[in-house]
C-alpha cells in the first residue's frame, strides 16, 4: 500500500486525518514516525505559506508525498487574532482559551471563524494548497472534552455545542480542516490523476 506523510507531529491532527482518508487506499504517516525531522519554523504570515513550508519540508526529508497544514482561529472583534498565531497565542490550550476569552470580556461581537490551508507537496515541489473555514460564535465559557485547541469555546453556525461538545463524526464532516482536506482530495483524483500511483488513490 502506497502512503502520504502528513507534516505535523500533533497526535490529534494526525488522527483526524487518519479517520479523513479512512475511505481511501493510503496509508498515513506522520513526522511522529520520522523523530530526526529536523522542524520548520513558521514564518510565514498567511496560514497557506506555513503550510507549503511544511510540507516541502516534510517531502524532501521523507522522499514521498507529504501535505502539511497550518490553522487557526480569527475573531472579528480581535482583528482576526489570533490568526496565524493561534498556536503561540499562550504556553497550553487552555491559557490560549483564558487569554481569548479575557480579550473578549465586554464585547458584544464574538463571531469568529477556523481556517485551515493545506498544501501537498511531491517530488521536492508544492503543487497546490487550499483553504477550509468553518464559521460560529465564540462561547462565554470552554464546554466539552473533545477535540483540541480552541475547540471548547467555538460554537460552529447551526448548532449549539462547541466543537467540544460534538462528537468527531459531526465534527469532522463540518470542520475547517474536513473542507480544505475535501478540496484536496477533489484536486488530486480529478485534476492530477497522474499522481494516482503515488498517493494510492
Amino acid at each position: 500500500m502506497a502512503y502520504i506523510v502528513v507534516a505535523t507531529g500533533n497526535a490529534h491532527k494526525v488522527e483526524e486525518y487518519r479517520k479523513l482518508l479512512a475511505d481511501q487506499k493510503v496509508e498515513l504517516k506522520s513526522l511522529l514516525d520520522y523523530p530526526g525531522f529536523p522542524g520548520v519554523e513558521e514564518d510565514g504570515t498567511t496560514f497557506r505559506e506555513n503550510a507549503a513550508k511544511k510540507a516541502l519540508a516534510a517531502c524532501r526529508y521523507c522522499d514521498v508525498p507529504a501535505f502539511a497544514d497550518d490553522s487557526g482561529l480569527e475573531v472579528e472583534a480581535l482583528d482576526g487574532a489570533p490568526g496565524v498565531y493561534s498556536a503561540r497565542y499562550a504556553a497550553t490550550d487552555p491559557e490560549r482559551i483564558a487569554r481569548l476569552l479575557g480579550e473578549l470580556e465586554g464585547k458584544e461581537n464574538r463571531r469568529a471563524r477556523f481556517v485551515c490551508a493545506i498544501a501537498i507537496a511531491v517530488n521536492g515541489e508544492v503543487i497546490e494548497t487550499f483553504e477550509g473555514e468553518v464559521r460560529g460564535v465564540i462561547a462565554a465559557a470552554p464546554r466539552g472534552e473533545h477535540g483540541f485547541g480552541y475547540d471548547p469555546v467555538f460554537i460552529p453556525d447551526g448548532y449549539d455545542q462547541t466543537f467540544g461538545e460534538l462528537d468527531s463524526e459531526t465534527k469532522n464532516k463540518i470542520s475547517h480542516r474536513a473542507n480544505a482536506f475535501a478540496r484536496a482530495m477533489e484536486f488530486v483524483e480529478e485534476e492530477m490523476s497522474v499522481l494516482d500511483d503515488d498517493f494510492g488513490i
